[in-house]
């Protein structure tokens, strides 16, 4: 072997041992405010992108705190996805002690994920910190719709398309697989939920009116009196009131809310809480995207009929 040769086969030994391996493409380093956003970027992204989330399924995305480690994983992200209509304005005091311009609002990295979304319960009227926490550009629940997916991850392509744009037909195609996966589903849910149409639900919060507003379910009431604040006795009292009226059998409770007073609430209203997954991860047998909706669906359709 000659000298040359040898040191050819040195040279490409440095640059397997400092890559991984040759020819190793460099995955986009992804991180979003939400579980659900984590799980429809990984469904665009596949195995081109390393995704993490801010927020654990398990926790509750309006009141995250802000610590150093969620701005250590901005630091190093090329992508930040986020939820928008102020569900996780946390996240901008992660971005200020990141002090990465990729992430920062206007970015190429920035990604917001409601942008064209159909919003729903958008205030008519001036919003103050005396009504509760209600969002003033609208419910930001809508990662909960199945039927919003579409637009989500068109958003999310995009914001990949921007960093690695060699991979945009990937991404694509990767979109359109999962789409598929989606309308397939959908069509399931939409046949389970059908017999149940027009059915009356209270939820402990107005997580799921984009859920509940799919498949033609009515939300007629909230434990809560506004949002983010424990009820008033007189409003429980004019609540379990309608549901009796209205004959509702279902309260819908998130995991991270008050579950005793949510199942007192429907015993007395003659009704059954339904504890549903908020977010990807947030119960067992809800750890996918797909894997939640169904879980909220087959949850939902037999206490309704």
């Amino acid at each position: 072997m000659s000298s040359i040769t040898r040191t050819l086969i040195a040279g490409v030994a440095v640059v397997t041992l400092m890559t991984g391996a040759v020819g190793a493409v460099d995955k986009v380093r992804v991180v979003t405010t939400t579980t659900d956003l984590k799980a429809l970027t990984e469904a665009v992204g596949g195995n081109l992108a390393d995704v993490d989330a801010l927020a654990r399924g398990t926790q509750n995305p309006h009141d995250l705190e802000v610590r150093p480690s969620l701005m250590v994983k901005l630091r190093r992200a090329d992508i930040l996805v986020v939820n928008g209509l102020d569900l996780d304005n946390w996240v901008d005091l992660a971005i200020q002690g990141a002090n990465n311009a990729r992430v920062i609002r206007g970015a190429p990295g920035y990604v917001d994920a409601s942008r064209g979304i159909p919003v729903l319960e958008v205030p008519t009227t001036r919003v103050d910190r005396a009504m509760g926490d209600v969002h003033p550009f609208g419910n930001p629940h809508y990662t909960l719709d199945p039927g919003m997916a579409p637009i989500v991850t068109a958003n999310i392509l995009e914001g990949l398309a921007r960093t690695a744009p060699q991979h945009r037909a990937d991404f694509e195609k990767n979109r359109q697989d999962f789409l598929a996966r989606l309308e397939s589903m959908m069509a399931q849910w939409t046949r389970t939920l059908e017999p149940v149409k027009g059915a009356k639900v209270v939820s402990y919060h107005a997580n799921f009116i984009y859920f509940l507003t799919r498949f033609g379910l009515l939300q007629v009431g909230t434990v809560e009196d506004r949002p983010g604040i424990p009820p008033t006795p007189g409003h429980l009292t004019q609540l379990i009131r309608r549901m009796k009226d209205e004959r509702v059998k279902v309260v819908i409770v998130e995991p991270w809310n008050d579950q005793k007073l949510a199942a007192r609430v429907a015993e007395e209203g003659g009704a059954k809480a339904l504890v549903l997954a908020a977010g990807v991860g947030s119960l067992k047998g809800a750890d996918i995207y797909l894997d939640m909706v169904a879980y909220n669906v087959n949850t939902l359709a037999q206490p309704l009929k």
